[in-house]
């Protein structure tokens, strides 16, 4: 069924964030599973220690990464479109997301882009999922993710499921990656599920 004429079809916008934790490659793999995805509008926000990560950890460039994207913006541009709630999304997902961003979000300091919409984010009681990427945890960061939680984000550390036999690190990846797209309401294609042990 077409759209009413004057009227644009609905696309899902998604903001994904990539803050300088290792793990970069979490954020470059949800930003390709969206990119296959119909109807999804992704716009993207690297902090700068995340190019940073990325130089480090990947052979992706910052080019290759904006690519994937549907809009990039920078993370000085407290003007960008995702900084203001009257922009409608679907909410966030940072991937990584360092521990200087998760105290920003859970103290309400935007000092950045990034934190900025995650703030955002959280005030229009949108999808906040925050891939929290250290080890190990000090009580300062245990209290900052459960000040997140009670503001309604989801804090997701890349913890594996080894229930699913994974054979490389892209499918360990993946794995993480396609719970943040299940919590953000979105299928990955191929994704082992748990379906409950043999009898």
């Amino acid at each position: 069924m077409s759209a009413p004429q004057g009227r644009v079809p609905a696309v899902r916008r998604v903001i994904v964030g990539i803050t300088g934790a290792s793990g970069t490659v979490y954020g470059i793999r949800l930003l390709q599973a969206l990119h296959a995805m119909e109807g999804i509008e992704t716009h993207l926000v690297v902090s700068p220690c995340g190019h940073l990560t990325r130089s480090l950890e990947t052979d992706v460039s910052k080019e290759e990464l904006e690519a994937l994207a549907d809009v990039v913006h920078s993370p000085d541009d407290m003007a960008a479109a995702i900084s203001s709630g009257s922009f409608r999304t679907s909410g966030m997902v940072v991937a990584p997301c360092s521990m200087r961003s998760l105290a920003e979000i859970a103290n309400g300091v935007t000092s950045s882009l990034v934190t900025r919409a995650a703030d955002v984010v959280l005030k229009e009681r949108r999808r906040l999922v925050l891939v929290a990427r250290e080890t190990p945890l000090s009580l300062i960061h245990v209290r900052n993710m459960a000040a997140v939680i009670e503001a309604g984000a989801i804090v997701l550390p890349p913890v594996p499921s080894f229930y699913t036999r994974p054979r490389t690190v892209g499918d360990i990846v993946d794995q993480t990656v396609g719970r943040c797209l299940d919590l953000m309401g979105l299928e990955m294609a191929g994704l082992p599920r748990w379906g409950g042990a043999a009898p």
